[in-house]
């Protein structure tokens, strides 16, 4: 069997909240957008906009899921506008976590940063 290498290595995403609108304001705030927001049960979800077959995730509220440093970190897109996106972090009652990295290899940039609800997030732009 062949092995194949798939388009994206993340296929979704979860952002765990402890104040589920709290959170979808923070980050419609830092991206100037807006979520989708979605009920599936007992989860709440908001998800975030993406094109066609793209790779997207979403801000949960869910007795299930507890947001917290240390845990997987997932690095969101912000081509084109990272110190834009940046600069509504801590206006949006986030804390910025890093100073800006530059990656070798014109493998872009990023930020880490803390959201609303305890959880650390990276944010990255390509180069």
């Amino acid at each position: 069997m062949a092995e194949t290498t798939p388009r994206n290595v993340v296929v979704w995403f979860e952002i765990a909240s402890l104040d589920f609108d709290r959170a979808v304001a923070f980050y419609e705030t830092i991206f100037a957008t807006t979520l989708r927001r979605e009920d599936m049960g007992a989860m709440r979800l908001a998800i975030f906009p993406y094109e066609g077959t793209g790779v997207s995730g979403a801000i949960v509220g869910s007795a299930q899921h507890a947001p917290g440093p240390g845990g997987t970190l997932v690095y969101l897109n912000c081509d084109g506008r990272l110190d834009a996106v940046v600069g509504r972090v801590e206006a949006a009652g986030g804390r910025l976590l890093s100073d800006k990295v530059t990656l070798p290899a014109d493998m872009g940039a990023f930020f880490i940063v803390g959201d609303t609800e305890g959880n650390v997030v990276g944010l990255h732009a390509a180069a």
